[in-house]
């Protein structure tokens, strides 16, 4: 258990030391985020602010894990390494979008078709990779059956699998995206499902079926949960380190280098705990962002006239008056309701096996 804390801590500090550093570079360079002219007029002071700042958490993240193994001289375990890969990769596709945007001037970033070629081939590459690598048990990280807050009798096959993990990939990475409208927002809202992914991977390693002791009706077939919890602990505590510098007034937003990363993380982690359709309760501010824009394009389509004043729903908000702290505040909590329910209905999963 000492491996989460010191992973949490070790991503924590290096996340909070680490966010300056680089806020000064990339001030120095120049490289300021763009702001849409018909937003909310309080963006408008936000031009020039540093992005990329997901470099932060990520090398926080990934460097916590590796000293984490070092200092307790734990082998590292697939399945936490694909996240990281998953965090990584979906990271290094937002990075180059960034990257083209900020550097090269060019306003919409990677093409929309290149842009979906990296996801896409990270994406495959994940699903493909968690579908090998069996333990002494013959249990792959990922599990071709559908899951809720275990797997479920529904098996998928390896290629409708993949497909479906694609799509939660994409949607998760798309729902934070859309979520980082206003200062610590999405960081905030992610700190909490990360929170939710350390306390699931410590229940299910104190009843992993693997063990002889607690094995029994209930139990789980995640395996590797200890160190899914880990990955999630230092995901945690990067974000935690980043919103110290990302909450209102932001001295840095962590662009799509930032929020595609956390999706995929989120996503990873969703699938290889085998709480798949659960992710969609315990991030379901994402959900909600997420369908409150798919609601305004679907019903400006077909009866030409918008639901909300402005899509994404936080925006909506702040055309309406509120102001963006309160904005902030008041979907946190919304988050903080769907984690609780979230964490509940897993808690009653494992309740009723018994």
């Amino acid at each position: 258990m000492k491996q989460i804390l010191i992973s949490g801590v070790i991503a924590l500090f290096l996340s909070l030391v680490g966010t300056p550093v680089l806020i000064k570079l990339l001030a120095r360079k120049g490289y300021g985020q763009f702001i849409r002219d018909d937003g909310p007029r309080g963006h408008h002071s936000k031009r020039g602010t540093p992005t990329m700042g997901g470099i932060a958490f990520i090398l926080a993240t990934i460097i916590a894990y590796v000293v984490t193994k070092v200092v307790t001289s734990d082998r590292p375990t697939m399945s936490g390494l694909l996240v990281l890969f998953l965090f990584a990769g979906m990271g290094l596709v937002g990075f180059l979008d960034d990257y083209i945007k900020i550097v090269k001037q060019r306003s919409l970033g990677l093409r929309a078709k290149a842009k979906m070629a990296g996801q896409l081939i990270v994406g495959i590459t994940f699903a493909v990779l968690a579908l090998n690598f069996s333990d002494a048990r013959g249990q792959t990280p990922a599990s071709t059956r559908l899951s809720f807050t275990q797997d479920f009798g529904w098996t998928l096959g390896p290629v409708i699998f993949v497909i479906w993990a694609l799509f939660m990939i994409l949607a998760m990475s798309n729902g934070v995206n859309l979520t980082d409208g206003l200062d610590g927002l999405a960081t905030g809202a992610s700190v909490m499902v990360f929170a939710s992914y350390t306390v699931i991977g410590i229940w299910q390693y104190g009843q992993t079926c693997s063990s002889v002791v607690t094995a029994g009706a209930g139990c789980y077939d995640t395996p590797h949960p200890l160190d899914l919890a880990v990955v999630a602990a230092a995901l945690m505590g990067s974000c935690f380190g980043f919103l110290w510098w990302n909450t209102s007034p932001a001295k840095i937003f962590m662009g799509d280098t930032g929020s595609l990363a956390l999706g995929g993380a989120l996503a990873g982690l969703g699938i290889l705990t085998r709480t798949e359709l659960l992710l969609a309760i315990l991030g379901g501010l994402f959900v909600l962002i997420t369908m409150s824009v798919v609601i305004q394009v679907g019903s400006f389509r077909l009866t030409g006239k918008r639901v909300f004043r402005m899509a994404p729903l936080q925006h909506h908000f702040e055309l309406k008056g509120w102001s963006e702290v309160l904005v902030v505040v008041r979907f946190w909590i919304i988050q903080g309701m769907c984690m609780a329910v979230g964490l509940g209905l897993f808690y009653a999963g494992f309740v009723a096996a018994q």
